[in-house]
């Protein structure tokens, strides 16, 4: 496998709000881990979020549960 430094890693990212993909609901992948994280953290999800919203709103929850990146 190969590995990316974290200089791509940081350039190469991309906004969600650029997504070309971003207005469609939410991964079932992305649900399962916001619901894994939105109870550790003592908080609900919305049903109705979108895929940028979900990757917005993993970010806001990892780092408050102290997981991810």
């Amino acid at each position: 496998m190969t590995e990316i430094d974290a200089h791509t890693e940081r350039t190469t990212a991309k906004d969600p709000d650029d997504w070309a993909t971003g207005d469609e609901p939410m991964t079932g992948a992305q649900r399962s881990y916001l619901q894994t994280l939105a109870r550790e953290a003592g908080e609900d999800v919305p049903d109705d979020l979108t895929k940028a919203g979900a990757s917005k709103r993993i970010d806001e929850l990892q780092a408050r549960t102290g997981r991810g990146g």
